[in-house]
């Protein structure tokens, strides 16, 4: 409504009651909208804030996105100790050796004074130090000879049997595959790049082709170790669970994850729900707790569950410093007393903590919740009911699915956070990062297969070499499945 002059109020105004009623109400109709765009636009603006605000310490950002401007602050609390090694802590000192592979004399032929000579000077004593290194490798080649031999009784012809790992004319021996394996799965390297790291380090390329047939055969040795992997995370009382993104063909897949603390089992499918867990076939054959990041799909399945309470750290500790809302801070104290008080029963070997510090934990509990709901309450007396916001999603979370958040109170064999299954699946995004997409859908199965029983060895302190060489060598290591 465009501004009225002096003389066009005094117009309506000579016009009667009735023109400036109608004048009026057309103006406060006109201040509603005005005033209803206003908070719109107020809420946009605080959206677009909080989306600029967000990080990889308050919320599921990963710390790549945060670029070179944010110094994020970690959720973790600093500790009673200084830096650096601590009092009683074995060093990892270069040791000298009683028995030295090589002794290289380093002899003197004049004094360093007068320069008299010291030829024929009987020597006193040595100095000793000592170097450790890597003597010159090379490809080595080893060429076996089969003899042949005529029977002089029957006349027929007999050949000696070559071992039994020689089948071809000419072929690669399992320590070299082993390694080239390990650098492609272990360290992520793409296969050129392999080929370039032997060339460099042995004076020999191999192509991508063949690297790509050791990781083939070895895929193939390992069906049954994986298979005994996934059998034992089925049984188990409490497994983590989690999925990523991850480009396959050139379109978009997703990677799960199932861990435990001594195995790792990993499966790739194009989508990211139920028909991606059921063909990884664990989960509904689950019925211990398994614990996740609250991904709407796991509730399908019939087991425990447990949430990850790193996530509910991060949200609250965005709503405390971004909407300054104190139920977060208290939340956050509190989460962190109860995993203090779990940590505390499990280095004294209790089953569970005292029945009467639960209750008082699950009173505060509520109570923080409470003070949270009033503050950010579903409905506006003005207006009808909204969308909810990330606030109040979190709010619902926490209430509707408490005994889920604190199953790490109740059951001490849960954990505190989903930060195992996210080590597990960390690697395999970098991965992504190094070399991309995979080409085909094989290479990424492939790929999952051998970095989980490169994981399960190393969870079980297994040297990785010496478990792909075994691998490679037809008879693999077979990891250690105890009952929990």
């Amino acid at each position: 409504m465009q501004k009225l002059t002096r003389a066009e109020i005094k117009a309506i105004y000579d016009l009667g009651p009735d023109a400036v009623i109608d004048l009026l109400e057309q103006l406060m109709r006109t201040n509603e909208i005005l005033a209803q765009q206003v908070a719109d636009l107020k809420l946009r603006v605080q959206e677009l804030e909080n989306q600029l605000a967000q990080d990889s310490h308050n919320s599921s950002k990963q710390p790549s996105s945060d670029g070179f401007k944010k110094q994020t602050k970690s959720l973790r609390k600093p500790g009673k100790n200084k830096p650096g090694g601590q009092k009683g802590h074995r060093g990892n000192t270069l040791k000298r050796v009683s028995s030295p592979d090589k002794t290289l004399t380093c002899s003197i032929s004049n004094c360093t004074h007068c320069g008299h000579s010291l030829e024929h000077v009987p020597v006193d004593g040595y100095d000793s130090r000592q170097v450790f290194d890597i003597p010159p490798v090379s490809i080595e080649v080893t060429e076996y000879h089969a003899e042949i031999k005529t029977c002089a009784h029957c006349q027929k012809i007999n050949k000696a049997s070559f071992p039994e790992d020689v089948t071809q004319r000419t072929q690669y021996g399992a320590r070299l595959k082993a390694q080239m394996i390990y650098l492609m799965n272990q360290h992520l390297i793409p296969y050129e790049r392999t080929s370039d790291i032997c060339f460099d380090l042995y004076g020999h390329r191999i192509s991508v082709g063949t690297l790509y047939r050791m990781n083939q055969s070895c895929f193939d040795v390992l069906e049954k170790c994986t298979a005994d992997i996934k059998e034992h995370i089925i049984n188990s009382d409490v497994v983590n669970f989690d999925e990523t993104g991850l480009r396959v063909e050139k379109h978009g897949h997703w990677l799960h994850s199932a861990s435990t603390a001594d195995c790792t089992y990993y499966y790739v499918h194009r989508q990211r729900g139920p028909v991606a867990m059921d063909a990884a076939d664990i989960l509904p054959h689950f019925s211990g707790t398994a614990v996740h990041d609250h991904w709407k799909s796991y509730f399908t399945y019939k087991c425990e569950h447990a949430l990850c309470n790193a996530h509910h750290l991060r949200e609250l500790t965005f709503i405390a410093e971004q909407e300054k809302q104190q139920w977060a801070g208290k939340m956050i104290k509190l989460l962190i007393e109860i995993k203090h008080e779990t940590d505390h029963a499990k280095a004294y070997g209790a089953e569970r903590i005292d029945d009467v510090i639960i209750k008082e934990f699950e009173n505060q509990y509520q109570k923080i919740l409470e003070d949270g709901l009033k503050l950010n309450p579903d409905y506006d007396l003005k207006r009808k009911k909204k969308k909810r916001t990330k606030t109040q999603n979190l709010l619902h979370r926490l209430k509707n699915f408490n005994e889920q958040t604190l199953a790490f109170m109740y059951d001490l064999r849960v954990p505190f956070d989903n930060n195992l299954a996210e080590r597990d699946i960390r690697m395999m995004k970098l991965h992504q990062k190094i070399s991309g997409c995979f080409r085909k859908k094989a290479g990424a199965e492939i790929f999952c297969r051998i970095r989980g029983y490169i994981s399960t060895a190393r969870k079980q302190n297994w040297n990785i070499c010496q478990a792909i060489q075994s691998a490679v060598q037809e008879y693999p290591w077979r990891p250690l499945l105890t009952a929990e």
